[in-house]
């Protein structure tokens, strides 16, 4: 419905449409179909995109596939260009609830934006101020059809069963109960704003290098300091610590004698403290890859170490790499840390770090993507970027599309 409208009005620049197929339900194939015939039908370039949902211990199905759609997304997203996505006020009120029953705390109450930085251009949601009968009432006056995901039945699913069972009594009881809380929403996001302002200063106060200095720390609430260390923590690029081991760096870490030396771990993440600072670590992660040469010439398959999965290079006449401007061969490693690209041609060199964290990729993911280097620069981060050295152009007379298939 959001295409439709988009498709109709006047100026449209560049309009294209994706569709993520999750091969998880048995009409999507059907959908694909319908998707083709209404995108020829309106004018509007169509590009299917099939992902792999690959579930990790504790994760839910539907969390599995929501980071595969968006790390598809971020893949096929150009430089500068904003994705338009047709979540409504609803769907908001959903989230929320569904972070609240989490026991989430403000980045969680604010749910979704309406625009915000994603990979290499930007997220937007036009529809967030309008409730589903709206834009259903708006949808038959023009006479549109649309599928029903017969998933959205099941509710053993958690969002399902708020869509179905609870958000009715509670329109029931508030009929605005959608605009209210996502007023709230925007108020927890503005708060959120202002913490992060809050701790961006505390941290450059306490900043020794990259890393903090427990007495500039000590001095603060131990609220500033969560909220700090929060901050520090997630800047860098880490996944953040659950409440307990906040607690344990807040408090015992940084309170503990001078002669001390405390750590607290989670995930690949350690924090240290050691000679009056606290410092972050990437713990070796079992398994990660090592330095390979591809000759992508001669094999266009790479194959990875054990569970890191392959790597192809296919010719693609719409792909995002200059062929012939692509080196062979090239290094393929895991991340380190601190590797830089630039993924728009005339802008800046942006961090993997900050693209990682701006395409929402899994924590658990980000030190599994394999690296493409040569000569000491980095080229593509996996599928998902492409420096803009060997990036395809209208002059391209050999274009090409990288394709990471992940292991098991």
């Amino acid at each position: 419905m959001l295409l439709a409208a988009l498709s109709r009005r006047r100026g449209r620049r560049r309009l294209r449409a994706l569709h993520i197929d999750h091969g998880l339900a048995a009409g999507a194939a059907a959908w694909v179909v319908h998707c083709r015939a209404f995108t020829e039908r309106i004018g509007v370039p169509l590009e299917v995109l099939t992902v792999q949902v690959e579930r990790t211990a504790g994760a839910s199905l539907e969390a599995a596939a929501r980071e595969a759609r968006y790390r598809a997304l971020a893949g096929a997203l150009g430089a500068g260009e904003v994705l338009l996505t047709a979540q409504h006020a609803d769907d908001q009120l959903e989230t929320v609830l569904l972070q609240l029953l989490r026991g989430a705390g403000l980045p969680g109450i604010a749910a979704m934006p309406a625009v915000a930085p994603f990979a290499r251009g930007r997220l937007a949601r036009p529809l967030l101020g309008f409730e589903r009968t709206q834009i259903e009432a708006w949808a038959r006056a023009q006479g549109l059809e649309w599928v029903e995901d017969s998933t959205n039945a099941d509710e053993r699913r958690d969002r399902n069963y708020l869509r179905r069972q609870v958000t009715p009594l509670l329109r029931a009881r508030w009929p605005a109960v959608s605009r209210a809380v996502a007023r709230s929403a925007r108020h927890a996001a503005e708060a959120q704003r202002l913490l992060e302002l809050m701790a961006s200063a505390d941290v450059a106060h306490a900043a020794v290098g990259g890393a903090l200095s427990v007495q500039r720390l000590r001095p603060l609430s131990p609220e500033r300091r969560r909220n700090a260390l929060r901050f520090w923590i997630g800047a860098n690029g880490h996944p953040l610590p659950d409440a307990r081991r906040l607690g344990e760096l807040a408090g015992a870490a940084l309170d503990a004698r001078a002669d001390a030396n405390p750590e607290v771990s989670w995930e690949r993440t350690r924090v240290r403290r050691e000679h009056g600072l606290l410092s972050l670590e990437l713990r070796a992660a079992q398994g990660a890859l090592a330095p390979l040469l591809w000759d992508w010439r001669r094999a266009p398959v790479l194959e990875l170490a054990a569970g890191a999965g392959r790597l192809e290079l296919i010719t693609d006449p719409h792909g995002p790499l200059d062929l012939d401007a692509l080196p062979s061969p090239l290094t393929v490693s895991g991340r380190r840390g601190g590797e830089q690209l630039r993924p728009r041609p005339g802008g800046p060199r942006r961090t993997v770090k900050a693209l990682l964290q701006q395409a929402r990729i899994a924590h658990a993911e980000r030190w599994s993507l394999p690296l493409l280097a040569s000569g000491g620069q980095l080229l593509a981060v996996a599928d998902l970027w492409v420096d803009a050295t060997v990036q395809a152009g209208a002059a391209s007379v050999r274009r090409g599309r990288l394709i990471w298939r992940r292991g098991a």
